[in-house]
């Protein structure tokens, strides 16, 4: 089940105030204007905007606002319960047989999980499941890039635009030398849309793309472990045997946190 994940709104939270106490800290709050000007804002976001347009088809941004939720959701993953339905799932099918596994599936909350067991019931090889299994996790990791390429692409072209508004005001304030009042806005241009092109992509756009990457990462490495279980649920292999393997998926600084959890209740009963 998916939840919000805190920390993106914290990090976005945290830079935008640190640049606003910067900004108040120096040239005081009756100076913000100085920083808002409303020329660079339409240079980068409509140059922006426009960059993306050309770059992707309309299904592409469609995918967008789902995209951008995604960056605000985490979903966690608990290994050791994962490992434990497959234990039972071997467990019942050294028992019962493959067969008696169909009769389950509506505990199985997990899709993936469901295919696979189904894959395995109906008396698939092991490799043709792997293969079907591994082009569903293929499948997935493309659909995720595609939709995190937009994110990539806003990161790259902001700080372009940010230039090319930069670029618009150094020719605006190098025609207008001989008016001295000119000097200031037409600098400003130059200066806050490569402010603000960079803000976006550094603080926005990039560290959004590489958390949607992480996050792919780390559902393709539970998928792994799902494929694993049901293969070895397939071969019948020993149900301890099966935990031992899958537990060698478990990231080392968990097992340590498990393992002092048992040593506390251990000490504890004893007590």
């Amino acid at each position: 089940m998916k939840k919000l994940d805190f920390l993106t709104p914290i990090g976005l939270f945290v830079g935008l105030t640190m640049i606003l106490f910067a900004v108040l800290s120096n040239a005081g709050p009756g100076n913000m204007h100085y920083f808002l000007q409303w020329t660079s804002i339409v240079i980068v976001l409509g140059g922006l905007a426009a960059a993306i347009l050309i770059n992707f088809s309309l299904n592409d941004l469609k995918l967008l606002p789902k995209v951008f939720k995604e960056t605000f959701q985490s979903q966690n993953h608990d290994l050791k319960q994962l490992i434990s339905t497959f234990v039972d799932l071997s467990t019942k099918a050294r028992r019962e047989g493959l067969l008696a596994l169909e009769m389950g599936m509506d505990e199985v909350k997990d899709p993936f999980i469901e295919k696979g067991v189904l894959l395995a019931v109906d008396g698939i090889e092991q490799d043709t499941i792997k293969d079907i299994m591994m082009a569903e996790v293929v499948a997935m990791e493309e659909r995720h890039r595609k939709g995190r390429l937009i994110i990539e692409k806003a990161g790259e072209y902001a700080p372009a635009w940010g230039m090319i508004g930069t670029l618009v005001g150094l020719v605006l304030m190098l025609q207008n030398l001989n008016d001295p009042t000119s000097l200031g806005p037409n600098m400003a241009i130059a200066l806050l849309t490569t402010l603000y092109g960079t803000l976006l992509a550094n603080l926005v756009f990039t560290p959004m793309a590489n958390k949607l990457a992480l996050k792919t990462e780390d559902e393709v490495f539970i998928k792994q472990i799902v494929i694993e279980g049901v293969i070895g649920v397939q071969s019948g292999q020993n149900p301890k045997v099966l935990e031992e393997k899958l537990s060698a998926f478990i990231p080392n600084h968990i097992k340590g946190k498990e393992e002092e959890v048992e040593e506390g209740e251990a000490i504890y009963d004893q007590a």
